[in-house]
């Protein structure tokens, strides 16, 4: 199901609507702060809340939002959530996608393909095997992977409170890349333990993006809020 969530007062002259899709592992109060900035300053945000139980499952949900809102969307993704974005993209109301310590796969590429791309000198996140269907990170190794610039007290209880992520998100391959044909904005987390930086590089290089990085984990809008909001906002400058 997804959920919207849009500012109650936004001023006219903004000309794009905002949505915002989470990755793997959290929902979607991780955009908290980003929202507010946003909304604060006159756009309209609205914000998924993936099941991701499949990757379908989390495209519809995208596309649902983007359907609500009311000007042309600049489109968000973080970590797995970049995938989303690049299958729910391809809708004609979509100007431009932005990627947050994303992943972007191709047509034909799985979330696996390159969430497993070998990289020298650079560890893997630290999941534990699949139960059931379902992945999830290592509870003990959790704040120091995925949020190692965050308080623990807010990572200690995402650790605990983390959605499973459904291998039926991470398996299938895609049939649109919406980043062939849209404008690209990568924001690239240089202290990254979960999407490798050299990864993000890759995708962000293949896509063609506008690439701006930043000293981060992977969870750079719970660290980094202000800068992720003005680099949505730059973005929507340049889709205008």
């Amino acid at each position: 199901m997804a959920t919207i969530a849009s500012a109650a007062a936004q001023t006219p002259d903004k000309p794009v609507s905002i949505v915002l899709v989470h990755g793997a592992f959290v929902d979607a109060s991780g955009w908290k702060s980003v929202y507010d900035i946003l909304t604060h300053d006159g756009y309209e945000v609205l914000v998924v809340q993936n099941p991701t139980v499949t990757l379908d499952g989390d495209v519809e949900a995208t596309r649902q939002v983007i359907a609500r809102a009311t000007k042309p969307v600049l489109l968000v993704g973080h970590s797995y959530g970049g995938a989303v974005i690049t299958e729910a993209g391809t809708d004609p109301k979509v100007k431009s996608l932005v990627y947050i310590a994303a992943l972007a796969p191709d047509a034909g590429e799985s979330v696996f393909e390159l969430a497993t791309r070998p990289v020298p000198g650079e560890s893997g996140p630290p999941l534990l095997p699949p139960d059931d269907g379902f992945i999830i990170v290592d509870p003990a190794k959790f704040p120091t992977a995925f949020a190692q610039d965050v308080d623990i007290s807010v990572t200690g209880f995402m650790a605990v409170g983390q959605v499973p992520w459904g291998l039926g998100a991470v398996q299938p391959k895609l049939t649109k890349a919406a980043w062939n044909d849209k404008p690209v904005h990568w924001m690239l987390t240089t202290q990254d333990h979960m999407v490798s930086p050299t990864t993000q590089r890759f995708m962000a290089t293949r896509a063609k993006a506008k690439l701006t990085e930043i000293h981060s984990s992977h969870a750079v809008m719970l660290s980094h809020p202000k800068e992720v909001a003005a680099f949505i906002e730059a973005a929507a400058a340049d889709t205008h």
